[in-house]
């Protein structure tokens, strides 16, 4: 099939164009972005006034599948990032049974291959079972093609296991995603420590429970020479120690999701489950501190920890339902929003974000719109104004808090391989 986009802002990191160009796909590839370019195509989509971008990347996916099908598969989870703009996305490993051998990688690989619109690549569990204690086949599910380990959903607490497997990990020339979170400090807390928890009469979350063991991970990844990624950022200190890592040339990089540049813990007006997310929404300042270190590309990637419960289990008051929010469907439009209209990022920027540094942080070669590359594009109306209706998602869970808010920015079209996979239209 030979696709023709006309006229739309073309805009990639990999190459520094920014400019309003014609893009030729033919046979799944790119072969041609001109100013002007007049070749007869099999769809010729017209592009003018949005933004033509490489396909968004989301590092960090709960697609529920295998063992909790009920709140997303690996098929529903891939409709609703198509629709978001992604054309890969990385699935997190606490399934049931966990993402500890090469059976469950294949399991979602090849499902995904048969089902999915969008790339998925599952990630592999540091230990088995994730129960911190014996270190699962990291080498079996290299070759299985897992792009990174990850314990996410907690942390390795033993930090001689949690060594051994950055030591593999380099090794194997995969990076280890950190979910920083001391599990003897939360206490059974629900939402951030502060004056809205008291006030509400709910039990917190410091800042503390974050930044201690993402100190810990960031000491021994850079013994370990690994490559270490920190998932969900959400602190001030978190930014301030990966700026410190940084500027002492340590292989950190960083992500923070839509929820926590959007939202804090002064948007939760009353018991409210739909707002409960880990790491929780922090305070005023914190989430300045994310803005900024996103400005200034101290964090590297804006990923959605997309979080899929049912309506039943996010029904229960703040103590008692699951963490977690869905994002996939809502990450460029906040992104647009609360990011680029409000000066913290260019556009330029939130491509790098949302897929170019993505895909360098994974090895891809995805992630850019030049000559020869793979044609995963998104292409993204940055003047639609609009509510979000969580009854539209095509994901099966609509737990979020953005349900009813105003936004701007909507993705018209994916693009995944040359295919359309997504249109608005």
């Amino acid at each position: 099939m030979k696709l023709l986009i006309k006229n739309g802002r073309v805009i990639d990191p990999a190459t520094k164009t920014d400019a309003v160009s014609d893009v030729l796909v033919e046979d799944g590839k790119i072969v041609k972005v001109d100013k002007s370019i007049q070749e007869k195509a099999d769809k010729t989509i017209d592009a003018k006034g949005c933004f033509v971008m490489p396909g968004f990347i989301d590092l960090h996916v709960h697609l529920r599948d295998p063992g909790f099908e009920h709140k997303e598969t690996v098929a529903t989870g891939a409709k609703a990032a198509a629709r978001g703009g992604f054309t890969t996305i990385l699935a997190m490993p606490n399934t049931k049974p966990a993402a500890d051998n090469v059976d469950v990688v294949n399991y979602v690989h090849q499902k995904a291959k048969n089902l999915a619109p969008v790339n998925v690549l599952q990630i592999g569990a540091v230990t088995k079972g994730q129960n911190g204690k014996e270190l699962s086949d990291i080498h079996g599910m290299v070759e299985a093609g897992i792009p990174a380990i990850s314990e996410d959903g907690k942390s390795v607490m033993d930090t001689a296991v949690y060594y051994k497997a950055m030591q593999i990990a380099k090794k194997e020339n995969i990076p280890v995603f950190a979910h920083c979170e001391d599990k003897d400090l939360v206490q059974g807390g629900v939402m951030n420590a502060g004056k809205r928890a008291e006030e509400l009469g709910l039990p917190g979350i410091a800042n503390v429970v974050e930044d201690v063991i993402t100190a810990r991970d960031i000491v021994l990844a850079d013994s370990a020479g690994v490559h270490l990624h920190l998932c969900h950022c959400s602190t001030r200190k978190s930014v301030w120690m990966v700026k410190h890592a940084k500027e002492d040339h340590l292989h950190v990089t960083a992500e923070a999701c839509p929820h926590h540049f959007t939202l804090s813990e002064e948007d939760i007006k009353e018991d409210d489950p739909d707002y409960k997310m880990n790491p929780p929404l922090r305070s005023v300042e914190d989430v300045e501190a994310i803005r900024e270190g996103l400005k200034n590309n101290v964090i590297d990637v804006i990923a959605t920890d997309h979080a899929p419960h049912t309506a039943i289990e996010k029904g229960d008051s703040m103590r008692k339902a699951p963490f977690g929010i869905v994002g996939l469907e809502t990450a460029a439009a906040l992104t647009y929003s609360e990011l680029v209209l409000k000066g913290y990022l260019t556009p330029m920027q939130m491509a790098e974000k949302l897929s170019y540094n993505p895909a360098q942080i994974i090895h891809s070669d995805k992630g850019t719109l030049k000559e020869g590359a793979i044609a995963d594009i998104v292409i993204f109306d940055p003047e639609k104004q609009y509510v979000i209706d969580a009854e539209k998602f095509a994901g099966k869970s609509k737990n979020t808090p953005f349900d009813g808010r105003e936004v701007t920015g909507e993705v018209k079209a994916t693009i995944v391989s040359g295919e359309i996979v997504y249109s608005a239209e």
